[in-house]
């Protein structure tokens, strides 16, 4: 063996102590790259009042969920802890492919559902979006996901200045299948023509069955938050 090594070419053996180094040192601080390559993802912003202006439509009616503008375009997303070898870290999703209505009478929020297509959610990593949509939430077999209002809500305190007001909203929320209830504080705020609601619900995935993948470095914390912001517009 000693014979063997000294008739090798010397170049040949630092190369393969410098592939042996560099590997050890890959396989020391793989999971610590692997989680400054997650990035924080897209998350779903709380709503902004800065610009907003005195409400110009009648608060009762149907509101149908539309696009929205800058800076409150509609999305709903998720936001959960990864835990990871080396440290924890924020990580959220989210889609703009979202649809619904609710109905106000006598300035009451009387029902209302709303519909996420869960083959959009959107990270900051392609390998990321793939994992989220084909091992969490399994959009394939569970495009949607929906969240259903299930007691009125008194709107007659939202301030009609451009300020937003504040209520709590009970419901249903639907993903994977699973439905469980939900009560969640939400800002409300009427916009010129528009009626922008926003706010978290915090949530137990394994409620809804969502498990987290086996991955080499992250796991997903059990409670996390889905992110709401929806922008309405009364129904033509």
């Amino acid at each position: 063996m000693k014979k063997a090594l000294e008739s090798l070419n010397p170049k040949v053996v630092i190369s393969v102590f410098v592939v042996l180094i560099v590997g050890l040192v890959a396989a020391a601080i793989g999971p610590v790259i692997f989680a400054l390559a997650l990035g924080p993802g897209v998350k779903t912003e709380p709503l902004d009042a800065t610009k907003a202006h005195e409400a110009s439509t009648e608060l009762n009616g149907t509101w149908e969920v539309a696009r929205g503008s800058h800076p409150n375009f509609t999305s709903v997303g998720f936001t959960f802890e990864e835990l990871l070898p080396s440290d924890a870290r924020r990580t959220s999703g989210s889609t703009q492919d979202v649809s619904g209505e609710i109905l106000v009478e006598n300035d009451t929020l009387t029902a209302g559902e709303v519909t996420v297509d869960m083959n959009t959610i959107t990270t900051d990593k392609n390998v990321r979006d793939v994992n989220v949509r084909n091992k969490l939430f399994e959009s394939e077999k569970y495009p949607e996901s929906r969240f259903r209002v299930t007691k009125p809500v008194d709107l007659s305190t939202v301030p009609t200045d451009g300020k937003p007001g504040m209520v709590e909203l009970t419901g249903e929320l639907t993903i994977k299948g699973h439905t469980e209830p939900v009560i969640g504080e939400f800002q409300v705020l009427r916009d010129g023509d528009k009626l922008i609601v926003s706010g978290d619900l915090l949530v137990d995935r394994n409620s809804f069955g969502v498990e987290s993948p086996e991955m080499i470095a992250a796991k997903i914390a059990d409670e996390g938050e889905v992110n709401i912001l929806l922008s309405f517009e009364k129904e033509s």
